[in-house]
């Protein structure tokens, strides 16, 4: 959560430089990190589970934070490195047990850093499955014997990194049990005096930007699956920036939107889109909204 966008001015976003906060391109690459909210002990919490992939191997990361962004635990998993493809990590948070089982020992990869398949990775409270991901769950409930009932995690956001020459792609899902979209974003900096933005959804244009020199930050409402989606997105790097500079993308849902808007007029989105702003927490505490944020890089 600590380098998310942050910045929201008048007229569109301003996204911050993600090189400025401790990200180059080089460690950019196969990076995904997932974040859920959820309550331990009745106190809010988030579960970041970072995916990464570099020329050493694969890794996992799994970070408990309160909803301060204060980090209660951490730990990392690196099974191509030391064969610890399945396992099992206890800890404690405030005096209450928290377990963490994963299988990785058949999993299959696309491209990216994130299995596809054949896993599972579960965070068990009490005795309870608080967030459970992949497509093992009767091994996991086998190994866990956890409860097989209400997950109360609820996943609030993406962060990404993705990378292309004028094409970029990822997959998306915006909601529980949504669908998952083929996302694309198209931009052309090169050879052209009047590049455009545009972003298609399972191949569909949805949105486009003209005259991309004066419109470089902006936001823009789209429909996915027949609900809102603002659009924010940061390009200033790809026109005027260094060679190896990043755009910025960003996604928020709101499964309560009509409801939030008609109940706040003069509603700000940069609360909401705030990760340090209280008024984010709130709302992500009632479930209004996703945040998916991409990190676009240019191949050489």
């Amino acid at each position: 959560m600590r380098d998310f966008p942050s910045c929201f001015g008048e007229n569109g976003v301003q996204v911050a430089d993600s090189t400025s906060s401790g990200v180059s391109r080089s460690t950019a690459q196969n990076l995904v990190t997932c974040v859920y909210s959820c309550k331990l002990g009745g106190k809010s919490c988030l579960i970041i589970i970072t995916w990464s992939k570099n020329l050493v191997g694969q890794c996992l990361s799994v970070e408990i934070d309160d909803w301060m962004n204060q980090c209660l635990c951490k730990f990392d998993i690196k099974p191509w490195l030391f064969a610890k493809r399945k396992g099992s990590k206890s800890f404690e948070i405030n005096s209450i047990q928290v377990d963490t089982y994963w299988d990785l020992s058949l999993a299959k990869f696309g491209s990216g850093p994130e299995p596809l398949e054949g896993f599972y990775l579960a965070v068990v409270f009490n005795g309870e499955m608080v967030l459970l991901l992949g497509d093992m769950r009767k091994e996991a409930f086998k190994k866990t014997n956890a409860t097989p009932g209400f997950y109360n995690a609820i996943f609030v956001s993406k962060k990404e990194h993705i990378f292309g020459k004028k094409l970029y792609g990822t997959k998306a899902q915006f909601w529980d049990n949504g669908q998952n979209h083929n996302l694309s974003i198209e931009c052309d900096t090169v050879g052209t005096d009047d590049p455009f933005l545009a972003i298609r959804i399972d191949s569909k244009m949805v949105m486009q930007v003209k005259h991309l020199r004066w419109k470089f930050r902006g936001n823009q409402t789209i429909l996915i699956d027949g609900l809102p989606v603002e659009v924010f997105w940061d390009v200033h790097n790809w026109l005027f920036g260094p060679s190896v500079g990043n755009a910025v993308f960003m996604f928020q849902t709101c499964s309560s939107a009509e409801k939030l808007w008609s109940s706040q007029p003069f509603f700000d989105s940069s609360a909401l889109l705030s990760p340090c702003s209280q008024n984010f927490r709130e709302f992500k505490l009632q479930g209004l909204g996703f945040s998916l944020i991409l990190y676009a890089w240019k191949n050489e």
